[in-house]
């Protein structure tokens, strides 16, 4: 009797994973296309200052928070702890659309983040069970790449909506409940591991167990390993790899609608078309990402096949923003970015791949770890523009902002040299 062919219900895990990752980002994203409204404004009395506060505060909490919500899922499980990272942060995005004023709209910003910030380590923790060790690196860009659709779909659906259909406070709204669907579709299908799915066959356990380094992973965590992690020097690398990138990339997501609107003179609606098409490009290197991590690795080992991949990736974006430096027209910028979030995003599976290769039982919580500092990077950038425009941007053409991005992509580069992903957290 021939034995029964694996069952794929990791594909199915895979993709409400990715299913979530999309509604992660579309609920961050959308923020930057309504901040730029007069309405928005107006009604909340926020000044330019106070703008730059509500886009930053998100980075802050979610960064803070990285570590105590991996931990959580670690301890606590995926499947418990994701669905209610869902509901809270869809709640805080209604939420954000209620807000009456500046301390309701900071409150609501604080506490999405801090709800937001379990997901991509619960999502890097149960690609690690779920899918087989040459795979991580693909699983983890498709994911990923859920993500990044979000964030491309959300500028564009999110203008369209303004300008035909609704209010930015129903927007918000809208946003927020879809959120509740998606909770309730991963609590239904999800399971801790895939010995423990009722769908999932002994051929597909045996696949995605075979050739993992993680037998001594199983059984609770301890708690998170902070120790072990300061002490790690390629783990300092790593966050101030990611630290740098999100200097950089941050302003993709932020500012870039106020930049095309105020510098570039760009009608909002193509704003929003041009913002898009950076995002989708983003896409594009999340699905290359992943194979080429993979592939590096295979042919390189795991030392080199997830270092190499990030040193040509942020070479390529430090150039790009350079060129922005020399660039007049819209399009033209629009190109230019487009190829910063191509390869910052091609980078992102190797990111991952990394965690899950050094992560042991807190691969949520080491994962955590990284993304916390990545975020703090970004929570300087919505910051920090307003300051360096001021001070020392005479001629209004954010050209100071762009060697601000550009030194971020610098400090990475150097720093992805140094990574040892087979060096694991003790």
């Amino acid at each position: 009797m021939s034995e029964a062919a694996p069952t794929k219900v990791r594909y199915r895990i895979i993709g409400i994973t990715t299913l979530a990752a999309g509604l992660l980002y579309l609920d961050r994203i959308c923020i930057a296309e309504i901040a730029k409204l007069d309405s928005f404004k107006n009604e909340l009395g926020l000044s330019p200052t106070q703008t730059g506060a509500i886009l930053s505060a998100f980075f802050f909490s979610y960064a803070l928070a990285q570590v105590p919500a991996g931990w959580l899922s670690d301890r606590f499980g995926a499947r418990r702890m994701l669905p209610v990272y869902i509901v809270l942060w869809s709640l805080c995005t209604a939420l954000t659309g209620l807000a009456t004023g500046f301390i309701m709209l900071i409150g609501a910003r604080l506490i999405f983040g801090l709800a937001q910030a379990g997901c991509y380590p619960t999502a890097g923790s149960l690609i690690k069970r779920w899918t087989p060790l040459p795979a991580r690196g693909t699983a983890s860009s498709i994911v990923s790449f859920g993500g990044r659709l979000g964030g491309a779909i959300a500028p564009m659906l999110t203008a369209l909506l303004l300008r035909d259909y609704l209010d930015w406070r129903w927007v918000l709204v809208l946003y927020g409940s879809s959120g509740l669907l998606v909770a309730l579709l991963f609590w239904r299908n999800f399971r801790e591991t895939p010995d423990a799915h009722p769908l999932c066959n002994d051929a597909e356990c045996g696949l995605i167990t075979e050739g993992s380094d993680d037998a001594e992973t199983k059984g609770a965590p301890p708690f998170p390993p902070l120790i072990p992690l300061v002490r790690s020097g390629t783990m300092w690398l790593m966050c101030a790899l990611q630290y740098g990138i999100n200097i950089g990339w941050v302003f993709l997501v932020t500012w870039l609608p106020t930049y095309l609107k105020d510098v570039k003179n760009v009608d909002p609606a193509i704003g929003g078309l041009m913002s898009t098409i950076v995002l989708v490009a983003g896409i594009f290197g999340m699905l290359c990402g992943g194979p080429l991590t993979d592939l590096a690795t295979r042919r390189l080992g795991v030392r080199w096949g997830r270092s190499l991949p990030l040193v040509a990736c942020y070479t390529v974006a430090l150039i790009a923003y350079l060129t922005c430096l020399r660039l007049d027209s819209a399009w033209s910028f629009i190109a230019a970015a487009s190829v910063i979030a191509f390869a910052t995003d091609m980078s992102v599976p190797a990111i991952w791949a990394y965690m899950q290769d050094v992560g042991g039982r807190n691969t949520a919580a080491v994962f955590g770890w990284g993304n916390m500092w990545g975020n703090l990077g970004a929570a300087t950038t919505p910051l920090l523009v307003p300051i360096v425009l001021e001070k020392w941007d005479g001629n209004g053409d954010w050209h100071e902002a762009f060697l601000l991005f550009s030194a971020g992509y610098l400090v990475a580069c150097l720093a992805a040299l140094g990574i040892n992903a087979s060096k694991k957290i003790a």
